[in-house]
Parts: C-alpha cells; sequence; structure tokens
C-alpha cells in the first residue's frame, strides 16, 4: 500500500510566523536497519541478568532532582536492579554518590531521603563523614589488623543536568555531556534546571522495563490505545530522530487532527480539546483573527502564551514559537532518562527493573513547572506511589492524564504476556514509526555483548 500524503513536522514549523529554534529544524532522518528483534530481550532471564551485570553498571541514570539535596547533609538513595546508590550533600557543598553498603558487613547505610551530620550503619555504628572519609567504629581495636582510616566509601560519578542528579557506576564512563550527544544544547533555551516538581507519580507496572519505555519512544500506537487524542495530535506527523549511540527522540504535532482523522473535527474541536471550553473564543480575543483565518495551532499558541506570561518575561515570551507551547518533544537519553522540551509542563520519564524481578519495572512520572523569577521556587511535590493493582487515575493530581496513562498501563502487561507466548519468538517493527525502538535495542546490544 502507498503511503498517503500528509504534511511532515518541518512543513508544519514552515507555517509558523515566528524563528523557529535550531533544535527543532535538525531533521536527522536516520536510517536503522528494519530487523526482527528476539522476544528473549524482554523475556529471557539470563539477558536481564546480563544487563544487571553490563548495563546499568555502566550508563548515566537520573537519580533525583537537585532539590532533594539542597543543603549540606541532605542525601538521597537511589536503587536501580540490584544497585543501590547514595547521594549526599557534603559539608563544602559538593555532591558525592556512594555505593550504598557498609564497609564491615555490608548494611545498606541510608534508605530513602533525609538529613545527617554523619554516614553512620545503624547495624555496628560503623561511621563515615559526608565525603566518604572514614569517621570511626566502635571497639576499633577488634580491627587491629585493618587499617580503617583507609575505609574510604567507594564512589561513583555524579553530575547534574537540567536540575536532575546523574549518576554513573563506571569510575571510566565518559561525561554526561559527551554521552547525550546534542541534549545540552538543545535544553539551554527550556532550561529545565529553572522549574519545580508539581508532580511525581512512581508506579509499578507487571511488565519487563523495556516494554514500559519502548510505548513511550513512538507514536504508533496512538490511533488504537489513545482514540481520545486524536482530534489534536498529529502522530502521523511525528518527526524521529537519532544523534549517535545514546539519544534519540519524537516530535509529534499537537494542536492539528491525527492526518487520517482530519475530516472529522474542525479547528474549534481541536482548540478546545487541548484548552478546554472557550478556548477557542479566547484564542481570537488574544489575536484578532476571523475565526476563519486562525489556524488550530496559532489558537492553542496564542492561549498557552498567555499562560505562560504568569512565570515567563515579556522579552522571553515573545520569541516562543507555538510549537514549543504544545508539541510532544520527547527525547530518550539511554537506556531510561525521558524529558521532554518546550515551554508548557515539562514531563520527564523513567523507567527502571522493580528490583531484581525481569517482569516487573517503576515508572516515574514528573511534571515539571515554571514559576515567576522573583518568587521563591516552590517546593517539590510529595511523590505519589502507586502499586501493580493500583490506576493511574487513582492519582487525582494526574487529571485527564490519568485515563491516558492507564491505557498504556492495561496494554504493557499484556505485552509481556504475549511475547512470553510467542511462537515466532520475534516481533516486527514499523519502518519509521519504531525505528528508535530498533536504534534502543542496537546500543543495547553493544552494551551487553560486551559482557566477558
Amino acid at each position: 500500500m502507498n503511503k498517503p500524503e500528509f504534511l511532515s513536522y518541518q512543513e508544519l514549523l514552515d507555517q509558523e510566523a515566528g524563528v523557529i529554534p535550531e533544535a527543532l529544524r535538525i531533521d536527522t532522518q536516520p536510517n536503522v536497519e528494519n530487523h526482527v528483534i528476539a522476544t528473549d530481550v524482554w523475556t529471557d532471564r539470563a539477558v536481564f541478568e546480563r544487563e544487571v551485570e553490563s548495563l546499568w553498571p555502566k550508563v548515566w541514570q537520573m537519580a533525583c532532582r537537585e532539590t532533594a539535596l539542597a543543603k549540606p547533609g541532605d542525601y538521597f538513595v537511589y536503587d536501580v536492579a540490584r544497585y543501590s546508590i547514595l547521594l549526599v550533600r557534603a559539608e563544602e557543598g559538593t555532591l558525592k554518590g556512594f555505593h550504598n553498603s557498609c564497609l564491615h558487613r555490608g548494611r545498606a547505610l541510608k534508605s530513602g531521603r533525609g538529613s545527617s551530620r554523619e554516614l553512620r550503619c545503624p547495624y555496628h555504628g560503623f561511621c563515615w563523614y559526608l565525603d566518604g572519609r572514614f569517621k570511626e567504629a566502635h571497639c576499633e581495636w577488634e580491627f587491629a589488623e585493618t587499617d580503617l582510616a583507609a575505609l574510604t566509601l567507594p564512589e561513583v560519578q555524579v553530575t547534574t543536568w537540567g536540575g536532575w542528579v546523574m549518576v554513573n557506576m563506571d569510575p571510566d564512563a565518559p561525561s554526561f555531556e559527551q554521552y547525550s550527544s546534542v541534549l545540552s544544547e538543545h535544553f539551554t533555551r527550556w532550561a529545565p534546571e529553572d522549574r519545580y516538581v508539581s508532580m511525581h507519580v512512581e508506579k509499578k507496572i507487571r511488565c519487563n522495563w523495556k516494554i514500559a519505555m519502548e510505548a513511550f519512544i513512538e507514536s504508533y500506537h496512538a490511533i488504537q490505545t489513545h482514540p481520545q487524542i486524536l482530534s489534536f495530535t498529529g502522530g502521523d506527523n511525528s518527526q524521529y530522530d537519532t544523534f549517535g549511540e545514546h539519544l534519540s527522540r519524537t516530535i509529534t504535532a499537537q494542536g492539528i487532527p491525527n492526518p487520517g482523522q482530519a475530516d472529522r473535527y474542525s479547528v474549534q474541536e481541536s482548540v478546545e480539546a487541548m484548552t478546554g471550553p472557550g478556548g477557542f473564543e479566547r484564542a481570537l480575543s488574544l489575536t484578532g483573527l476571523a475565526a476563519d483565518d486562525i489556524t488550530s495551532r496559532q489558537a492553542i499558541g496564542a492561549v498557552r502564551k498567555a499562560q505562560f506570561a504568569e512565570f515567563m518575561d515579556a522579552d522571553q515570551l515573545a520569541t516562543v514559537t507555538d510549537a514549543e507551547t504544545m508539541d510532544s518533544i520527547l527525547y530518550l537519553v539511554f537506556p531510561n532518562f525521558a524529558p521532554w522540551g518546550g515551554f508548557q509542563s515539562q514531563i520527564t520519564y523513567r523507567y527502571r527493573p522493580d528490583g531484581m524481578n525481569p517482569d516487573g519495572c517503576i515508572m516515574d512520572i514528573y511534571l515539571l513547572d515554571g514559576f515567576p523569577s522573583d518568587k521563591p521556587r516552590p517546593p517539590d511535590a510529595t511523590t505519589i506511589r502507586l502499586d501493580y493493582d493500583q490506576k493511574y487515575a487513582e492519582a487525582e493530581e494526574l487529571g485527564m492524564l490519568g485515563a491516558l496513562f492507564d491505557q498504556d498501563a492495561n496494554n504493557l502487561p499484556e505485552v509481556q504476556k504475549g511475547l512470553m507466548a510467542s511462537k515466532t519468538r520475534k516481533v516486527l517493527t514499523a519502518n519509521y514509526q519504531e525505528l528508535r525502538i530498533r536504534h534502543f535495542h542496537e546500543t543495547l546490544a553493544r552494551y551487553l555483548n560486551a559482557c566477558p
């Protein structure tokens, strides 16, 4: 069947009056070989255990927001698979990261988050300074054959990006700047570091962590899974990009109907699906345009920019494009950190195994929102934790997004079930719309094949 004609994302940008930022004008037009993928990568415990040994200790991962470690003594524990990393704000203000294991009998030194003037093991009392130097132990004479002063806590690499704390357990790993390719360059304009966490939901899902992640790096599923967004989401117009081994992106146009369903919706219906009742009339008032002359993206952009005026100064607001007010600009820093660009509420995803369970995962959803520069930073929202059998809709803070995420979450355990049941033991991927999945698996294979 021949591909139908519809506007590319770049052609949609051509319709805008403002200057489009270079990050959105980049179209890498990737060519990722369309090979089948064996189901073992999601279902075989041996593959999971190779990830534990050869992936998680080697890659950069998001642990928390910098605001969780705001002052000396603050600590935060990040867990992934069998690993536990203790992050600390040391006395001199630097961030430190340690393997969260006492060098005496191995007890985890801390759990959760909090504040402490020292790192004392609750089991036998071995104690370290916040910078990881050994401080003291009870009955030190019992260890006469050991140089206790040399028991410095083993460190991990720690850096920050966009207000996030990033960690890598490999001391020889490249810097996060090198690893993440053009990420910093693209996000300079959108400054996630200047935002606060307005919502954080952490949910357990019965599927391999990669199955959850893959649901958010393609828009192809939206037609079947999310029919309620077809009036304002141009999934077929999506642009997919790759930037080296560790970074990829989907940009999905919002504010227009999906091309295959475009004749079902009026401009007003598309606008008010995103802005709420009365949004179309408000856009006409804001722009001075007539109903027959305004496009849906112009209208939504006008309403969104009026909202952004609450936290952006006039000079910055004047440069904001319609695309940056609404489009889904979703990056993935391999393997599991997925920040959205743009000036709207910035969603960020993270996906991790649930401990050593290859068939269960934890998905984090953060919302980052702006605030006036002359006002104090609002406190970050308290984490909402949902167990396997709870629905996203139970988190009232998600609003209408709860139903959307539940549609995805309902699919994922069934994907796991189907992969386990597969007779062919392989899956197919769409040439273009699912190329990021193949790009991810090519990079994953390089890590797993490095396993001795």
